[in-house]
């Protein structure tokens, strides 16, 4: 398993490299986005209207924030279920977007439009938003500010840690890595 930085936004070639399991700092500018900010993007993308940034080459994170406290940054901002967004991250993946962020797996369509789409999934620590804050250098709304928590966000980061879940090549970090800790247990 690998340790790769990188910095966003990220060029396929980086991706051929990677695999489930390795581990990821990520540095430059992420998004963040939720479910209706997922929604409005798709439906933008359905009507063929421009998106209010250009997600080519960009990763999306599935950020749960805190209220950010005078004079911070940002608040905690920790993952949020990636699940939630599966029915529309494959449009998202064939309009450009080249990782995404989040934590839990991923459905199977999903997983089948990474590898199609040549992107990746990343997952980070649940429950470590206020060390995961720590990592986010600049953050201010892009899109959609009525929403509130849910608003597009654009952070600046530097070596936000992450984990390669589903990797270009189709390998699902869930699933190829269980049956080493199930056989593991057989065998004490």
């Amino acid at each position: 398993m690998s340790i790769w930085k990188i910095v966003t936004p990220i060029d396929e070639s980086q991706l051929c490299k990677m695999y489930a399991g390795d581990s990821v700092l990520l540095s430059g500018i992420i998004y963040t986005a939720r479910d209706a900010a997922h929604r409005r993007l798709t439906e933008a993308l359905g009507n063929n209207h421009p998106l209010p940034f250009s997600i080519v080459g960009q990763t999306v994170y599935y950020m749960g924030p805190s209220p950010t406290k005078h004079g911070e940054i940002i608040g905690s901002c920790g993952p949020t279920t990636s699940s939630r967004m599966d029915i529309y991250t494959p449009s998202l993946l064939e309009a450009g977007l080249r990782a995404i962020i989040g934590k839990g797996e991923r459905s199977p369509a999903v997983r089948e439009a990474l590898k199609k789409h040549r992107a990746v999934y990343l997952v980070t620590y649940g429950g470590a938003g206020a060390l995961l804050k720590k990592t986010i250098c600049k953050s201010e709304t892009v899109a959609y500010p009525e929403l509130g928590a849910e608003a597009v966000l654009r952070l600046e980061v530097k070596d936000f840690p992450a984990i390669v879940a589903n990797d270009i090549h189709g390998n699902n970090l869930f699933s190829d890595q269980i049956g080493k800790y199930c056989s593991a247990q057989e065998g004490s």
